[in-house]
């Protein structure tokens, strides 16, 4: 019987760290700026909310997204750093380096004389030889450039898309207690999808997915709830003039 009849796919994501930064993003979009307005909003004035709203998540959209980018080029840069040090010790030390191919396959038991071909097709090509170490011995692959702007994009605008959802009732309804709770709602239910959703992209059972969602909803309302009450203390030793025109 022919191992071809029965073929074997295994199915790999090449986009784990786009999904990474994207759901660090969203999960920070819905509840450091839900938390903010919902803080603003016990001042009762929808248009500090939304002027304060927006200030905060245009600010963290931008600081988001040059975070992502500085870690990405972080990254890269130690990336760099390493493989001139390991090309170095392939040129200089090469008898060290070898040790440490045989170092490398010894804990999964592969005697040496079983990995004698492999070094000695490595030793041909130094570039492949320094490859080798820098995945093997190191854990390390190289990024590619593309990742610096491609996670600052998706982190920022991730942030951004989510820092905007529990806004919009405030743009829509004019009693800022009524929007209030509009945009409680609607969160309740985003951080409860997104927490679920969250937990079954990255493997998660659905028994784990569910307390994952419970999980992403406390922190939401543990946040919202802290930032409520830090504002409305702070206005009641120091009362905000609030202009008539932005009093609803």
């Amino acid at each position: 019987m022919s191992f071809e009849a029965y073929p074997h796919a295994e199915r790999h994501t090449e986009n784990g760290a786009v999904v990474r930064d994207a759901i660090i993003g969203f999960a920070d979009g819905l509840t450091v700026p839900f938390a903010l307005t919902a803080g603003l909003s016990s001042i009762g004035s929808s248009r500090l909310v939304i002027i304060g709203g927006l200030a905060e998540l245009f600010a963290g959209a931008i600081s988001m997204g040059l975070g992502a980018y500085l870690a990405a080029l972080t990254e890269r840069k130690h990336y760099e750093v390493e493989e001139a040090r390991e090309r170095k010790e392939v040129e200089e030390m090469p008898e060290a380096e070898e040790e440490e191919i045989y170092e490398i396959f010894e804990p999964y038991g592969i005697k040496r004389d079983s990995v004698k071909p492999l070094l000695e097709e490595l030793k041909g090509d130094k570039e492949s030889w320094v490859r080798f170490m820098m995945q093997f011995e190191l854990n390390l692959t190289a990024p590619a450039i593309s990742r610096l702007y491609i996670s600052a994009l998706v982190m920022g605008l991730s942030y951004f898309l989510g820092g905007l959802i529990p806004m919009i009732p405030y743009f829509a309804i004019q009693d800022v207690s009524k929007a209030l709770f509009v945009s409680i709602g609607i969160t309740v239910v985003m951080l409860l999808s997104f927490g679920f959703v969250k937990a079954i992209v990255t493997g998660t059972t659905r028994k784990g997915a569910v307390w994952s969602a419970v999980q992403t909803l406390a922190v939401g309302v543990l946040a919202a709830a802290a930032s409520y009450g830090i504002v409305r203390g702070i206005d009641r030793l120091h009362p905000v003039d609030v202009d008539s025109k932005g009093k609803e």
